[in-house]
């Protein structure tokens, strides 16, 4: 059983960085000499490097404010893991737990449909970059550590 917690300790903490990195990045979309992320637009010009803040449409704040509570969720789904490891009756279930964890990755998810939907195309070299993938990697994980949540009993 303890292998089982710390098992579901570790995918916890990958998907937390998972998503704080995807968050944080500079390259949810990367062509030629241009990189944007969430929170800035920036291009190489004349040996320069310039950045310029995002632009305050709507759906980009809706992606940012998404990613953020995704990993607020996560992250007090992680605290609230613990509280439960040490606190909870003994054939209890992590509902608290998952609950959290599973809003985490719901907010994830619709944060990237949204960026993939409302995302200006930059040119015919713009591709999406790591973060973008990252945050599509950090949702179906944060989902089966949800689940995982569900099923999970504390033993003796």
């Amino acid at each position: 059983m303890l292998l089982v917690l710390l098992g579901v300790l570790l995918l916890h903490l990958i998907i937390l960085i998972l998503l704080i990195v995807s968050t944080a990045a500079s390259t949810w979309t990367v062509g030629g000499d241009m990189s944007k992320d969430l929170w800035y637009r920036c291009m190489t010009n004349n040996g320069g490097y310039h950045c310029k803040p995002a632009s305050n449409e709507d759906w980009i704040q809706a992606v940012q404010a998404l990613m953020i509570l995704s990993v607020l969720f996560c992250f007090f789904s992680l605290i609230a893991f613990l509280y439960q490891l040490f606190r909870l009756v003994k054939g209890g279930r992590f509902f608290f737990t998952a609950i959290f964890q599973i809003l985490a990755s719901v907010f994830v998810m619709c944060a990237a449909i949204i960026y993939t939907v409302m995302s200006p195309d930059e040119g015919s070299g713009a591709q999406y970059g790591y973060a973008y993938v990252l945050a599509w990697v950090a949702f179906p994980l944060c989902l089966i550590s949800g689940l995982i949540y569900i099923v999970l009993r504390k033993k003796e």
